[in-house]
């Protein structure tokens, strides 16, 4: 397997996370944001991709991150957030524009306060595609 899936999955996760309603005005990007920049708000990051291929087909696994910041004090609002993120993407039933998503899982977080005193948690996650 190859790269070809990832721009499928990554639209397929950006399109999940945004009507997600219990992310409901929350902003979402697949990029920094310019301008003003929302007080939160949720950031599709990083990927790593590795062949997934097996005797059944081709296919790959996708590590990527979701990262939520928030300028709030304290981590408390900025864990909520990433607790929904979490629950909008465990096992959700995503269709691609391409291939097939067999299964997506969380791997792991973090999170720590930046330098400029903003939150940040990075949320890892596994997701195993298959192309058609």
């Amino acid at each position: 397997m190859s790269y070809a899936l990832s721009a499928a999955l990554q639209s397929a996760v950006f399109q999940h996370l945004a009507s997600d309603p219990n992310l409901a005005g929350v902003a979402i990007h697949d990029a920094l944001p310019t301008g003003t920049v929302p007080q939160t708000y949720v950031l599709l990051g990083t990927e790593e991709v590795r062949d997934g291929s097996d005797v059944s087909g081709s296919g790959a696994l996708h590590r990527f991150i979701v990262s939520v910041h928030s300028d709030s004090a304290g981590f408390s609002s900025a864990k909520q957030l990433a607790g929904a993120v979490c629950d909008g993407l465990i096992n959700a039933p995503m269709a691609l524009t391409r291939g097939a998503l067999i299964g997506l899982w969380f791997d792991r977080a973090q999170a720590r306060r930046m330098s400029n005193g903003s939150r940040r948690i990075d949320l890892r996650f596994r997701a195993r595609v298959e192309d058609e």
